[in-house]
């Protein structure tokens, strides 16, 4: 893939003034904190409107007309559960910068987001599990063979198909990191695109460790050949540790500017 991909993840219903701005309608929030992200050097803007069972479709047409026209047609990630709101995202999305992703399939009910990526010509993030926790690597490899599978039989090129080990929280599942950069680790020695949530890991530690340990588990996670991440672009610690490692892994040519490319 080259270059780390950066998925910003600040446009999510998570955050109470997106939810509110999602549900009005107002574009003002939402603006400013794309900017914000692509300001710092996300590729892609993650756009989590939720289930949104009662006017996804709508909505994702509404976010994604509105994010492509003010920034000269950034490539989405389309963030749901409700797969004809995805649909109708990519009906609207222009592609000049890059396939939209569909996020996401997993190995169990979701698995027909594959079908439907596969169907547009997208991109999808694939979560290695059945919709719980997968309780090993052996678990994990098998729901990645299933998919990669579905994926081939749809017709989509490998490199559309973005697996994602499942980043867990450290504070409290401390013993399960290894298996997680081992599974990066198998996706890549198999030539697959990976990515993942990545601030799951840090989920419950005081906000002056979270991006200490983000950044720890980034560039670990790079070095075991993790080729995106759904991540915090206004992090600058996280940012600086991943523009460093595509230096390292020779991704970016080296110059003293890097850190501002």
């Amino acid at each position: 893939m080259g270059k780390f991909i950066v998925i910003g993840e600040r446009l999510s219903i998570t955050a109470p003034i997106v939810n509110q701005a999602f549900a009005n309608r107002d574009p003002e929030p939402i603006l400013k904190r794309a900017k914000q992200q692509l300001d710092a050097g996300a590729l892609y803007l993650d756009v989590n409107i939720g289930p949104a069972e009662n006017d996804g479709e709508e909505l994702m047409k509404w976010a994604v007309q509105l994010l492509q026209e003010e920034f000269d047609n950034v490539p989405l990630a389309l963030d749901t559960t409700n797969s004809k709101a995805i649909e109708a995202g990519i009906s609207v999305y222009n592609r000049s910068k890059g396939k939209p992703i569909v996020n996401s399939a997993d190995a169990g009910e979701r698995i027909t987001n594959i079908d439907l990526a596969a169907a547009n010509d997208a991109i999808c993030i694939a979560l290695c599990s059945s919709g719980m926790i997968a309780s090993d690597n052996d678990e994990r490899m098998m729901h990645c063979q299933n998919m990669l599978e579905r994926a081939m039989m749809a017709g989509m090129d490998t490199e559309d198909i973005w697996f994602d080990p499942s980043f867990l929280v450290i504070k409290g599942m401390q013993e399960k990191q290894i298996e997680i950069l081992e599974a990066i680790k198998m996706f890549s020695d198999m030539g697959l695109n990976s990515t993942g949530g990545l601030s799951n890991n840090s989920n419950g530690m005081p906000k002056e460790i979270r991006p200490i340990m983000d950044s720890a588990m980034i560039a670990m996670a790079m070095m075991n050949g993790l080729t995106s991440a759904i991540v915090n672009p206004n992090d600058r610690r996280l940012m600086e540790t991943i523009k460093s490692c595509d230096v390292i892994k020779n991704n970016t040519l080296y110059a003293d500017s890097y850190l501002e490319l």
